[in-house]
């Protein structure tokens, strides 16, 4: 394993002899006899391991290791504390203030060396998993520096280092859980975990055991018990997306979780205090949802401390351009795809698309072109705008003719519109085997609001 360690004692003979172990196991290492050079070498240089004497001249063991953890260059870097003089209380002050081990002089050779071998593999693990999480969080980036997300970016910065909560509004498709994830990313809370709930994909009686957990044998299948969202957030942040669509009763639940900061399992009486901040979003008007009995005004109240707007691709046109070449340099990477290019003829294309079904609609029409578009990309790959706003092949007939209403004069305007909303469903459903997932998101809808429709026209599969 190729890596530097840091020994730091005042003894030169201690030095020596660890320098001679460390390098006999195939280690480099840099040495010094006290902690105010330490803390200069840890700035200078890339050190992945430091084994730190407790006992030193001017500044303390403790009091370095303090000082590295403060540091954001060594936060993460191990340290193996070291000392002959150490009482019990100054092993567990290491581990407290952060120190990965503690050995006693004198060191035993094979000792020490497992220990440092297994720091270097815990931190190797580390950094492979920061880096699989800055990949990941990557894909949750914002894009866009119009004047609309410029002053969004203003309000994220603003809102993020405090505990307030959030509540998120705006279209569906706009990307309202870009913005929890930029919010919670740029919190104390980073490190901690980012846990999303969607409200409205989650049966009714099935959201409270998903948000506060339950207990073995709490109802028919509960064959373990189970953490709820609430649990697995602790420290983090608890994005509650379409909380409009939430049942009356988590409703209540959820308040007085906000309000105690405590929880209950369905099926246990003990409760269970956490600390979550809660960011929800929701593309309903809560105020009109208050006033007629569908929401719980004392819940909206505490979820509305801080509210964001999250704009319409319609308010954002000068960002299009920026967000198509985005999602086609992302889809051709993950699809092992040489990158396409855009025409500029067709980014003006983009740029003037209506785009109800905002920046979700624009990712799909641009992995469809990926797919089907030849290099570059030009106007002629872009599908035509359907009658919902969504596209539709180029040389596709329309999918149905407005026939004679049920009294057998001519429809009226919501007959039409339900008639054709309905033809077109079932159209995109079979042109992708009535994958739902995939449906909705040739629609741009969410899967959920696709599952209602289907059942308020009565679509059914073998209907087609």
């Amino acid at each position: 394993m190729s890596a530097t360690v840091l020994v730091v004692d005042d003894e030169k003979n201690i030095r020596r002899a660890l320098r001679m172990v460390l390098e006999g196991g195939g280690l480099q290492v840099e040495d010094c006899a006290d902690a105010e050079t330490a803390l200069t070498l840890l700035q200078q240089r890339e050190i992945d391991l430091v084994i730190l004497d407790v006992k030193l001249p001017g500044m303390d063991g403790i009091e370095a290791l303090a000082a590295i953890r403060e540091m954001p260059e060594t936060r993460h870097t191990p340290v193996l504390m070291i000392s002959g003089h150490a009482s019990v209380s100054d092993a567990m002050e290491a581990v407290r203030r952060g120190a990965t081990d503690f050995l006693e002089k004198p060191i035993d050779r094979d000792l020490m060396m497992s220990r440092v071998h297994n720091a270097l593999r815990t931190r190797q693990l580390e950094r492979e998993v920061r880096r699989l999480r800055e990949d990941a969080e990557k894909r949750y980036e914002m894009v866009g520096d119009g004047p609309a997300m410029r002053a969004l970016y203003a309000q994220i910065e603003k809102i993020a280092p405090t505990p307030g909560r959030v509540l998120i509004t705006g279209e569906s498709g706009t990307g309202k859980e870009l913005i929890a994830r930029a919010i919670h990313r740029l919190s104390t809370r980073a490190e901690k975990p980012f846990v999303k709930v969607n409200c409205a994909a989650i049966p009714a009686e099935l959201i409270e055991s998903e948000l506060f957990g339950h207990e073995r044998g709490a109802f028919t299948g509960a064959a373990q018990r189970k953490r709820g969202m609430f649990e697995l957030a602790d420290k983090g942040t608890l994005f509650l997306d379409e909380i409009g669509d939430m049942s009356p009763s988590a409703q209540a639940k959820v308040l007085r979780a906000l309000q105690s900061g405590e929880i209950t399992r369905v099926g246990s009486e003990s409760t269970i205090s956490v600390d979550v901040r809660i960011i929800a979003a929701t593309n309903k008007d809560l105020e009109t949802e208050v006033a007629e009995g569908r929401f719980r005004e004392d819940l909206y109240f505490r979820l509305n401390v801080v509210p964001i707007r999250s704009p319409s691709l319609r308010e954002r046109k000068s960002d299009i351009p920026q967000l198509a070449q985005a999602f086609l340099r992302t889809f051709c990477r993950e699809n092992g795809m040489r990158e396409k290019t855009f025409t500029p003829e067709l980014l003006g294309a983009l740029t003037e698309r209506p785009w109800p079904g905002n920046v979700r609609e624009l990712k799909n029409v641009v992995e469809r072109m990926a797919i089907l578009g030849g290099d570059p990309l030009d106007v002629e790959d872009l599908p035509e705008v359907g009658r919902l706003g969504g596209a539709v092949p180029r040389d596709s007939e329309p999918p149905w003719t407005p026939g004679p209403s049920a009294s057998g004069g001519r429809k009226t305007l919501k007959e039409f519109r339900e008639e054709a909303e309905k033809k077109y469903i079932l159209e995109v459903l079979e042109e992708v085997g009535w994958n739902i997932s995939r449906a909705a998101s040739e629609l741009g809808v969410e899967r959920t609001n696709l599952h209602k429709k289907i059942r308020h026209y009565g679509i059914k599969r073998e209907s087609a």
